[in-house]
């Protein structure tokens, strides 16, 4: 049967409250085809996730009602395995000290988590000298670096695709901590200009059911938009997560070198940034000034924003996001130099190669023709 996990926000209730109306959901789950495997509560921020097997989400929403009235305000399709990577489990604790004295297993145990996104900056370029003894090596020191702090600070490896990673904290501090020493350790790597590896690192925090209707959905997207974002050895950080920071640490962080927290509304221009790149980077006509309109910001405004959530400027981001996106059809040898410029959003080829050039140090042509 299908797995779904519902959200009630439960304002003012408690841990036992919440312990009591999941017996109730088992006494009587067997009725509507249903099977609690377990729940997540949160008392201080009033959220419960109920995972369960279920035919469909009526049979859900009708179980809850009839168990306890409590029907959840929203519920989604998960699979198994992604919960339990992110989350550590899919099935109740084993009892300890959770159990009062009449054997009802009670949990606080929130599904508030720490996400963090992880990639080597253009990795593609490394994976390009894959055959230079430099470049495996670093690879080589990079992964083992990732998994001995993943293991040191308890973060759960939810997935790792080329260069990059996602992962899953419940600790705020260990998550921090551990972006830090990832970028310490790396630095220590770097002994020569050719061992040189720049790390891109984005951190947001969240709860697996939201309105985006996805699984952690809107933290993930977040993480990888600051991981994308966040440059030259650079850790981007939420606003949803500096908030569960005290004082002290938040002050900390602020006067650190590679950290830039992000506020609230940083990270909805941030968005909209990759919204309107993302629809008209390849169009030859999507100036500054077209840009500008589609953010609806003056010049000024955008200029100023840009730079400041970015580190660069309007023209450089957009010019920016072409080189990246050209060099995947590059590595994948989709068309030629002159088909891939133009398909890019570049005026011509020899532009793009005079921009390819200064941005990676390479023409265009050494690297379409790198496997052949």
């Amino acid at each position: 049967m299908p797995i779904y996990m519902d959200r009630h926000d439960l304002s003012g209730a408690t841990a036992k409250d919440v312990a009591q109306a999941h017996q109730n959901d088992l006494r009587i789950q067997e009725q509507y085809g249903c099977k609690g495997l377990t729940y997540w509560f949160d008392e201080e921020r009033g959220t419960a996730f109920c995972l369960i097997e279920a035919a469909n989400e009526n049979s859900v929403k009708r179980m809850h009602d009839h168990a306890h009235g409590l029907v959840p305000h929203q519920i989604i399709e998960v699979e198994k395995n992604i919960v339990e990577s992110f989350l550590g489990r899919i099935q109740d604790p084993e009892p300890d000290k959770s159990v009062d004295k009449s054997g009802l297993l009670i949990l606080n145990d929130p599904a508030f988590r720490i996400i963090m996104a992880i990639e080597t900056e253009d990795s593609e370029l490394i994976q390009y000298c894959k055959n230079h003894n430099i470049s495996e090596t670093l690879k080589q020191n990079y992964n083992e670096i990732i998994q001995k702090k993943l293991s040191e600070f308890k973060g759960s490896l939810v997935e790792h695709v080329k260069e990059g990673f996602l992962v899953s904290f419940s600790s705020v501090s260990k998550a921090v901590s551990c972006t830090l020493e990832i970028q310490s350790e790396l630095q220590s790597i770097m002994t020569t200009p050719e061992m040189k590896l720049s790390v891109q690192i984005g951190l947001s925090a969240g709860v697996p059911v939201t309105k985006n209707k996805s699984f952690f959905g809107e933290t993930i997207q977040q993480a990888k938009r600051l991981c994308k974002t966040a440059k030259n050895g650079h850790i981007y950080i939420s606003s949803t997560l500096s908030d569960y920071l005290n004082n002290n640490d938040l002050k900390q962080l602020n006067e650190h070198e590679l950290i830039k927290i992000l506020k609230s509304d940083e990270e909805e221009f941030l968005r909209q940034l990759y919204v309107v790149t993302k629809t008209y980077w390849n169009d030859p006509d999507f100036t500054v000034k077209l840009f500008n309109s589609k953010m609806g910001l003056s010049k000024s405004q955008m200029y100023r924003k840009t730079i400041s959530t970015t580190g660069l400027s309007p023209n450089d981001f957009i010019k920016e996001y072409r080189l990246k996106m050209s060099l995947s059809r590059l590595k994948s040898s989709q068309g030629n130099i002159s088909e891939i410029a133009y398909e890019s959003g570049f005026s011509s080829p020899s532009y793009f190669s005079k921009c390819f050039q200064k941005r990676y140090k390479s023409l265009p042509s050494d690297y379409l023709f790198s496997d052949s």
